[in-house]
């Protein structure tokens, strides 16, 4: 996967277009589609997994880990992983229909901040 694949793939799991994402960022509209042919310089690289909350070694290819290397704090979890992570009751894991009725509840509010 080229570093292009895997911005392009980041910006859909956020509903963004490349070129709304390289706006974002204060790049041209068309600079990720030149790095299909060119090398993106490491400053703009690491913009870009900033970001995205990903390490650079995972634009690159280096790793199919987003996360590899990265503390806690630079990652983003997704909803489900921190209902996974860090979710309980009464000392208790969540069950899987509480973490979907859960999960549900989240996605909805976070959708309608969005919007």
């Amino acid at each position: 996967m080229t570093v292009f694949d895997r911005i392009k793939e980041l910006s859909k799991r956020q509903g963004k277009s490349v070129s709304k994402v390289a706006l974002d960022l204060g790049f041209s509209e068309n600079l990720f589609y030149r790095w299909k042919k060119s090398e993106p310089k490491a400053k703009d690289l690491e913009k870009v997994a900033d970001y995205f909350h990903v390490s650079l070694d995972y634009l690159l290819g280096r790793t199919d880990d987003p996360y590899s290397g990265l503390s806690p704090e630079q990652r983003e979890l997704t909803v489900e992983e921190a209902l996974n992570s860090v979710m309980s009751y009464d000392g208790e894991p969540l069950t899987d229909n509480d973490r979907e009725i859960l999960a549900g509840i989240i996605e909805a509010y976070l959708e309608k901040k969005k919007g």
